[in-house]
């Protein structure tokens, strides 16, 4: 009975991976143009960070190259992406943003 029950858990928890969309993580990188400021606004507004969570973020993408913003299923992930590129842009920012699969 138990190797019933572990197979059926395993069914289980196959099945529920795979009724889940993949997710995606959104990661900021850094550049030597884009104003902390800026960084912030868009951590803030895009991603809805706290300000204080923004500026730990943003310290993180500063001082190690790159830093997660959020995690969201591909078509939220691609929204944040696009989002970025062009409120950097409108902004004369160079700005990079990319998403990798979780």
């Amino acid at each position: 009975m138990a190797s019933t029950d572990s197979r059926t858990k395993a069914v289980i928890s196959s099945k529920t991976k795979e009724d889940h969309p993949p997710i995606f993580k959104v990661i900021l990188h850094n550049d030597d143009y884009t104003t902390m400021e800026f960084v912030v606004e868009i951590l803030v507004n895009v991603f809805g960070k706290s300000l204080e969570k923004a500026t730990q973020i943003m310290l993180n993408v500063h001082n190690k190259g790159k830093a997660v913003c959020g995690i969201y299923p591909r078509e939220i992930a691609e929204t944040k992406v696009e989002t970025v590129h062009h409120l950097a842009g409108s902004r004369g920012f160079p700005l990079k943003s990319t998403m990798e699969k979780e």
